[in-house]
């Protein structure tokens, strides 16, 4: 059971265990983030672990893993793509994960934490793609958040309902995923809105400039 594993690894090593077990997911832990996520939550309910710091470790160790990813990418470049197609069945993972980023472009950051392994796979590619790390941090750090805050809280609220963990995994990445998808397809169209009514509004002064020069010329 996961929640007995972390139990185990925060009385080792604190609430340290939090945050690598998370950053460790970087490198292909079996053990779902999401699972973690949300153990931490439940961990808190039984008070085993205190919210606040469980919550800013959980935090820290999902963007700081999610940003070696990152990193990798922008430095090593094409290496880490062929390493990454050479673990069994990323191939697929990278496929989607770059479909994703053709449709959507940075918004792919928002959508991707809620795809399982494509969410580590995308930081790779916006990496190798030489996306600026303040561009890549407002997009994924400000997901992040949110992502963390549903998922640990869920778990907290679940309490000892621990054998349900793995149906409330799938039921919230599968509501959750549709969620990104509206909210990024809003921003596109507000973005898009905002873009017309800002030229348009351009375009006023501009009119009215040329009536006043072809009056002044007549006259």
């Amino acid at each position: 059971m996961i929640v007995d594993m972390l139990t185990e690894s925060v009385g080792q090593f604190g609430y340290l265990a939090l945050f690598f077990l998370l950053w460790l997911g970087i490198v292909g832990m079996p053990i779902p983030d999401e699972a973690i996520v949300l153990s931490a939550g439940v961990l808190t309910s039984l008070g085993i672990l205190h919210v606040f710091p469980a919550f800013v470790a959980t935090y820290l160790g999902v963007v700081s893993g999610l940003s070696l990813g990152y990193v990798l990418g922008r430095w090593l470049g094409a290496p880490v793509l062929n390493w990454l197609g050479k673990k069994k069945g990323m191939n697929r993972y990278v496929d989607r994960a770059q479909a994703l980023l053709d449709r959507y472009g940075s918004y792919a950051l928002c959508i991707s934490y809620f795809l399982p392994v494509v969410r580590h796979v995308v930081p790779y590619l916006v990496g190798i793609g030489k996306m600026t790390f303040r561009r890549y941090a407002l997009f994924s750090y400000t997901t992040g958040l949110v992502w963390t805050l549903i998922l640990f809280f869920a778990g907290n609220l679940m309490g000892n309902n621990v054998e349900r963990l793995h149906a409330v995994v799938g039921m919230l990445n599968q509501t959750l995923v549709v969620v990104a998808a509206g909210l990024v397809i809003l921003a596109a169209i507000s973005y898009y809105g905002y873009t017309v009514w800002k030229r348009q509004r351009n375009q006023v002064p501009n009119t009215a400039s040329l009536t006043m020069e072809r009056e002044s010329s007549e006259r």
